[in-house]
């Protein structure tokens, strides 16, 4: 049986702490996107199920008198492209628009998942990259429903 938690109690980065131990759960990003997280703690299974946000790196969902539990989201394997010009930014995020990519923007930076035919592909748009392991502020995005182009 899950112990079910509907609210953040707020995030390790502000929650008063004191001398309590902080226990981090690993989750997949592509887990913060769900409605209900199941994970297991030293507290007992727990079922995160937040109704009106979406969980965040540090966010507390358990505290008592000896720990606090937080969301300890796990790094996702990225491309950051720094498109040189305009057009080389235009011509990459269409590229990656056509594959139905979910993309990040942070300054210049596109931020995408990690794959061979990605990295292909910024070598030959001649678009600087370098591969990283990073928590993303937001997860991403799986694409909307299918749909068809017209011809």
């Amino acid at each position: 049986m899950h112990r079910r938690i509907e609210r953040v109690l707020g995030n390790v980065r502000d929650f008063p702490l004191g001398a309590r131990t902080v226990e981090r759960l690993a989750i997949p990003s592509d887990a913060m996107t769900k409605r209900v997280v199941r994970v297991t703690s030293s507290v007992g299974d727990l079922a995160l199920v937040l109704e009106d946000r979406r969980l965040r790196d540090g966010d507390v969902v358990y505290a008592d008198a000896e720990r606090v539990v937080a969301v300890g989201v796990e790094p996702d394997d990225v491309i950051i492209a720094v498109p040189p010009t305009i057009g080389a930014a235009l011509e990459l995020a269409h590229a990656l628009g056509n594959r139905h990519l979910s993309i990040q923007r942070e300054g210049d930076a596109l931020i995408v998942r990690y794959s061979e035919p990605i990295a292909a592909l910024c070598e030959r748009a001649g678009v600087p990259w370098e591969r990283a392991r990073r928590v993303l502020a937001e997860p991403f995005v799986a694409p909307a429903a299918p749909h068809e182009h017209a011809s």
